[in-house]
C-alpha cells in the first residue's frame, strides 16, 4: 500500500493502523486549534484519532481495516 505517496509494508492479516505502527509512523495528523500531533491511540476503533481517507473514502478508522495490497492511503486528511 501507500501512504501520503510512500511505500509501506503490510504482512497479512495486519491493519493499516498496525502497519503504519511497525513502519514507525506514529503522527498522522494535527488538531485544528492548537496543531498538536495525533497518531494511533486506542487502536480498537473507539477514539477515531486514527480517521484517514483509504482508497477515496474519507474518515475511515484504520485501526480497523485490514490493509489490502494497492491501497492508497491519506493522512491528515477526512
Amino acid at each position: 500500500m501507500t501512504v501520503d505517496d510512500q511505500p509501506v509494508r503490510a504482512v497479512p492479516g495486519q491493519t493499516i493502523g498496525a502497519a503504519l505502527w511497525a513502519a514507525g509512523v506514529r503522527s498522522t495528523r494535527h488538531t485544528r486549534g492548537t496543531g498538536r500531533s495525533r497518531g494511533m491511540f486506542c487502536g480498537i476503533g473507539i477514539c477515531f484519532d486514527c480517521l484517514m481517507t483509504v482508497n477515496d473514502s474519507p474518515a475511515l478508522r484504520v485501526c480497523q481495516i485490514e490493509a489490502r495490497p494497492g491501497d492508497v492511503v491519506r493522512t491528515g486528511t477526512m
